[in-house]
């Protein structure tokens, strides 16, 4: 008797729990539960959801519009929040928070530009040897300054470019005194000594260091917004070229460049633009930011761009699809074009991250010109619906026809753009 009953426990459970896969997988509560818990879009979009036997939106009707004919649309009014509840059989299975952003919209770039950035303090590149009467040694290394150190002062002095240092250094030498040295390795500061060494049949004093103030290349620019004059380029930080280490921004600028040839690139070796820097007084505007989204500052003279030279809305990551899009990019001279890519994959990021989204050359004018994705292409703007959804930031060095791309709105907010914003700033 026992026995029965511990079977029919067992049977019934089972029809429960088929039953609730059934529910949930082929049923509209399936396709409800589906539904994710937030949706952000902005004002004027509309966002179509599953129908369901009973809906309701609840908080303010200024901002959200619901209609239900054979699915439901929420039209975006105008800014602000509500939410979206689910009914069935009287019972409520699903709350939806919507979240309208205001309209934003920016003009997209693809211009070459020229990019200098001029580091805090000088950056200790390596070290160099002074042959002595005693023998060979490096009086920074001695003195625990590793490469990729930033120094900042000296003697109390801040420091801002390699043509203050040599002074300090022959001074100090000669007298035979120590230099107090400030230094930023990462996000610490200290203090060091150094005495420096006369090298041997030289009368100069050295550091035993080598080092370096700037950095210059060049790069696309992605975007900028004509109401704040704020601008995002590249996609990505601007390194060191022998630290391999994110340059520390003190100051810098962007120019206009002009594309003089192009190597293009082949499996294992990354193509290149080769450009130059039409006038290096001819500023666009400045350099107040450097790090994984790419160099960020503020605009004071505006590029020509005939191919689109209008604002554009942005889309949300989670509005990217896979499929056809387009980069605006620059591969003749100063001529901005339009291409087509096809976006692979795109992951629907909650959070700041780099390489949000595969995509891959298709067109053939292109891939005949450059092979694919090559240095001096980032920052190239994607556009897909005739919405800004990224940039282009890395090629796949196996395969130069495809790379990496950064969505957009992980890029304004390194501008300084908040789209998320509740109140509007007083201009």
């Amino acid at each position: 008797m026992e026995m029965d009953r511990d079977k029919i426990r067992k049977r019934f459970g089972y029809i429960l729990l088929v039953s609730f896969v059934l529910l949930t997988f082929f049923s509209p509560v399936g396709r409800i539960l589906k539904i994710p818990n937030e949706i952000t879009f902005f004002e004027g979009q509309t966002f179509t959801l599953p129908t369901a036997t009973f809906v309701e939106a609840n908080g303010d009707r200024d901002h959200l519009q619901l209609q239900k004919e054979n699915e439901i649309q929420l039209q975006a009014k105008q800014k602000g929040e509500s939410e979206v509840v689910y009914h069935i059989a009287g019972l409520p299975i699903k709350k939806v928070h919507v979240n309208v952003l205001k309209d934003f919209k920016v003009i997209p770039g693809g211009q070459s530009i020229g990019v200098k950035i001029n580091s805090k303090g000088v950056l200790v590149v390596g070290y160099h040897q002074v042959e002595t009467d005693a023998g060979k040694v490096s009086p920074g290394e001695e003195a625990g300054i590793k490469i990729g150190d930033l120094i900042t002062k000296i003697n109390g002095k801040t420091i801002e470019s390699i043509n203050e240092v040599g002074s300090f250094v022959q001074e100090a030498g000669e007298k035979g005194e120590p230099l107090q040295l400030g230094i930023q390795r990462e996000d610490k500061e200290f203090e060091t000594q150094l005495t420096p060494q006369q090298e041997k049949g030289d009368s100069n004093y050295k550091l035993g260091l080598y080092i370096r103030d700037s950095a210059a290349g060049i790069g696309t620019l992605t975007f900028y917004d004509p109401k704040s004059k704020k601008y995002g380029a590249l996609g990505h930080v601007i390194s060191d070229m022998d630290t391999k280490l994110p340059i520390v921004v003190k100051d810098g600028y962007i120019v206009p460049s002009t594309v003089t040839s192009i190597q293009k690139g082949a499996n294992g070796v990354p193509g290149e633009k080769l450009a130059k820097f039409l006038n290096q007084r001819n500023t666009i505007g400045n350099i107040e930011k450097n790090n994984q989204f790419g160099i960020y500052g503020t605009i004071h003279k505006t590029l020509s761009n005939p191919v689109m030279n209008e604002p554009i809305p942005i889309a949300l990551s989670h509005e990217v699809k896979k499929g056809p899009a387009k980069i605006l990019t620059v591969v003749d001279n100063d001529k901005v074009e339009l291409f087509d890519i096809e976006i692979i994959s795109s992951i629907p990021q909650k959070f700041p991250a780099t390489k949000g989204m595969v995509l891959k050359i298709t067109d053939p004018k292109l891939l005949e010109k450059t092979g694919g994705i090559v240095q001096g292409m980032s920052g190239s703007p994607i556009i897909q619906d005739g919405k800004l959804i990224g940039a282009v930031t890395h090629v796949f060095v196996n395969d130069p026809t495809s790379g990496y791309g950064v969505h957009i709105e992980w890029m304004l907010n390194e501008a300084g753009i908040n789209i998320y914003e509740n109140e509007e700033k007083a201009s």
